[in-house]
């Protein structure tokens, strides 16, 4: 007997050694995984919600409102705010309805779809949060500019200008700093949703490699 034959011989021994799964239990091992990540993004939604509520409560002082005041832009926040809070609150929900449907699931196949709509979910909920920020972040600029270039300047100061050239650096280092604001917040999202679709997408695999 040759050395290949020896090393068959021991890989069939070692074979019959370990614990073969079944399908419902590799199913069941695959489906608590997912359950338990779907909850975290659940979790993580809302820990993020209140994080910023509270950081939009110690911001939004009486300064705060009486500069908003000034540039006209008090009734727009006010607007933001409830928008956003609204909007958020309904992502919230949809993973909350996802975590549920994913925990009362019982075949694979559908286990998939909920996967898939998760990962979706995730997805619109990150781009509402990149697209909703750039927006207001243009708008705020805009009547930043507006209310400077047609305020006077107290302290018997004259009337200020910028020239077009100035306004056209002005524009592109705001532009420039909010694609960077941008950046951070896609790589904060990144990681931390990312990490937990990666690990929802491999279960995905899995399943599907299962039902084949």
């Amino acid at each position: 007997m040759d050395g290949l034959d020896l090393l068959k011989k021991d890989w069939k021994k070692r074979e019959a050694s370990l614990p073969h799964l079944s399908y419902d239990q590799i199913y069941q091992m695959l489906w608590k995984r997912s359950s338990s990540i779907v909850k975290w993004i659940f979790v993580i939604s809302i820990i993020e919600f209140l994080f910023w509520g509270v950081i939009n409560i110690f911001m939004a002082d009486h300064e705060y409102w009486e500069e908003m005041e000034q540039i006209h832009l008090k009734e727009f926040t006010v607007a933001t705010y409830v928008i956003n809070y609204a909007i958020t609150f309904f992502f919230i929900y949809c993973f909350y309805k996802n975590y549920r449907k994913i925990s009362a699931t019982d075949n694979a196949a559908e286990l998939m779809k909920n996967i898939l709509r998760t990962k979706k979910t995730v997805k619109y909920y990150i781009g509402y949060i990149l697209i909703s920020t750039a927006l207001v972040a243009l708008i705020y600029t805009y009547f930043m500019m507006d209310y400077h270039t047609s305020s006077t300047v107290v302290d018997e100061m004259e009337k200020y200008s910028f020239t077009p050239l100035q306004w056209l650096m002005f524009a592109g280092i705001m532009i420039g700093g909010l694609a960077v604001f941008l950046g951070l917040i896609w790589l904060f999202y990144r990681v931390v949703y990312g990490i937990l679709l990666r690990r929802l997408n491999r279960n995905y695999k899995e399943l599907k490699k299962l039902e084949i």
